[in-house]
């Protein structure tokens, strides 16, 4: 049986109740503000998901992204480009290639992602 404390090791034998995680308010300062207002909406921790694995093509995207539209994935991809998540590369041919990858930054999203994989195949 759990108990009603999550248990989280703090230095040496610390432990913390969970009422005490996060005691700041969620401010424009809070990490999980912060975090929720670049990774918010359906589609971008989708896009994040899919550029896990690495470089993808805009075509690639769209067509792995069933259900999202092209301005859709355009505006989120612009987004996460301006936030410093991915980067994109424009290649000069007919048609335009344009290739996009995660950040360093964009990378430390692996294990929020993770964990709501994990936490999904856990639903009904």
């Amino acid at each position: 049986m759990y108990s009603s404390y999550l248990l989280v090791t703090i230095g040496r034998g610390n432990r913390m109740k969970d009422e005490d995680l996060f005691p700041e308010p969620c401010d424009a300062n809070c990490p999980v503000r912060k975090t929720t207002e670049i990774i918010d909406g359906k589609w971008t921790t989708l896009i994040i998901r899919d550029l896990l694995s690495g470089k993808k093509r805009y075509s690639e995207l769209l067509k792995s992204l069933e259900g999202i539209s092209p301005k859709m994935l355009a505006a989120r991809l612009k987004h996460l480009e301006e936030k410093g998540i991915l980067s994109r590369k424009l290649f000069p041919t007919v048609p335009p290639k344009t290739e996009y990858q995660l950040t360093k930054l964009g990378l430390e999203l692996k294990d929020v992602v993770l964990a709501m994989d994990k936490f999904g195949r856990n639903l009904p």
